[in-house]
């Protein structure tokens, strides 16, 4: 194998890698922020463990994380939530961050 077919063969590891950390945290986050939503609407226990996996089901919807903002922004609404666009969303980069972190001490 010459040295440019190992680099390239090094770098779709990489690559693979990279992309299962990302799919992994964003599971995380999507976790993390259902958790957040559920105290913030006054769910407690068992029943904020299951709300939080409503969250992650949700973003198997469509690419990208719109559909998981849609979720918690309608179940706010509906429950008189007063957290606006600007605060979900910076929620869901801050729990980002957080879920990488996890995920990479985990691997």
């Amino acid at each position: 194998m010459s040295e440019f077919e190992k680099r390239e063969k090094g770098q779709e590891g990489k690559f693979v890698l990279d992309a299962e950390i990302r799919f992994k945290a964003e599971a995380r986050r999507n976790k993390l922020l259902g958790l957040w939503a559920a105290e913030l609407m006054g769910i407690q226990g068992d029943e904020a463990q299951s709300y939080a996996m409503e969250v992650v089901k949700a973003d198997l919807e469509e690419v990208g994380e719109e559909d998981v903002f849609r979720k918690i922004r309608g179940d706010f609404d509906a429950k008189n939530i007063d957290q606006s666009d600007h605060q979900i969303r910076r929620s869901m980069e801050q729990l980002m961050a957080t879920a990488i972190q996890q995920v990479s001490e985990q691997t």
